[in-house]
C-alpha cells in the first residue's frame, strides 16, 4: 500500500495551478514512485511546502543539461527541374518542455526527489539558460549543497538561497567554469583537473590578446 497520499495529484494540481503533469506506478512490493513535472518553475517553492507538510523529506536534488534532441534524417531531395529553383523549407519548430522551455541543448533540467517512508517522488521543473528557480533550502536544509553546486555547474541562479557561497570553486573563477570550459561526462570520469586548468589557463590568454 502507497504512503503517498491517494490525492497527492489533486493536492500538487491545487499548489501549482500553472499545471502538472503526473504519473505514479506501484510495484509488486507495494512500493510507490512518482514522477510530477511543473508548468511553471516559480511554483517549486509552495510544492516543497507541501511536502514538507505531508512529512517528506528531500533526499537528493539532481541537475543535468539534456541535449538537443537529434534532427530526424531527411528524405532524399526530389530533383528539381532545370529552371526552377528549391522551395526553401520551412525551419522546424524547437522542442519545449512540459511549460515551454526551449529543450534546445541549453536548458536544464532540475529534479527533486522526495521521500515519504520509503516511496518517492520526483518533481521536475525545466529552467532555460541563465535563468532562476527559488531555492528549497529555507524549507530543506538538504537542498543546501546541491544547490549551491547546481550554480557552480551551471549557469542558473538559485533564488533567494540563504548562502549563496561558492562550494568547491574559487571564487575568483568565473561562473559555471564547468559547463563552459569541461564536459561534464570529463568531470564525472576524474578526469578534469588538469585539462580544466589547461582550458582555464588558454581563455585567459585569448581573453588578454
Amino acid at each position: 500500500m502507497t504512503r503517498l497520499p491517494q490525492d497527492l495529484e489533486a493536492r500538487l494540481a491545487a499548489v501549482a495551478p500553472a499545471g502538472i503533469a503526473y504519473e505514479a506506478k506501484t510495484d509488486d512490493y507495494g512500493v510507490t514512485t512518482a514522477w510530477a513535472q511543473l508548468a511553471d518553475r516559480d511554483e517549486l517553492f509552495a510544492v516543497g511546502r507541501l511536502m514538507l507538510e505531508l512529512g517528506a523529506r528531500l533526499s537528493m536534488t539532481t541537475a543535468s543539461q539534456p541535449p538537443a534532441p537529434e534532427e530526424e534524417e531527411e528524405e532524399e531531395e526530389e530533383e528539381v527541374a532545370e529552371g526552377e529553383e528549391a522551395a526553401e523549407k520551412p525551419a522546424k519548430p524547437v522542442p519545449t518542455s512540459f511549460g515551454g522551455t526551449p529543450l534546445d541543448g541549453t536548458s536544464y533540467e532540475l529534479a527533486y526527489h522526495f521521500d515519504l517512508d520509503g516511496d518517492t517522488l520526483t518533481l521536475i521543473v525545466h529552467v532555460p539558460h541563465g535563468g532562476e528557480v527559488v531555492s528549497l533550502t529555507p524549507l530543506y536544509r538538504t537542498a543546501d549543497w546541491g544547490e549551491r553546486e547546481m550554480m557552480e555547474l551551471y549557469s542558473i541562479v538559485i533564488r533567494d538561497h540563504p548562502d549563496p557561497r561558492r562550494l568547491f570553486i574559487d571564487p575568483a573563477i568565473e561562473p559555471a567554469v564547468f559547463e563552459r570550459l569541461i564536459p561534464y561526462s570529463t568531470l564525472v570520469n576524474a578526469a578534469s583537473t588538469k585539462g580544466l586548468w589547461d582550458k582555464i589557463a588558454a581563455a585567459r590568454k585569448e581573453d588578454a590578446a
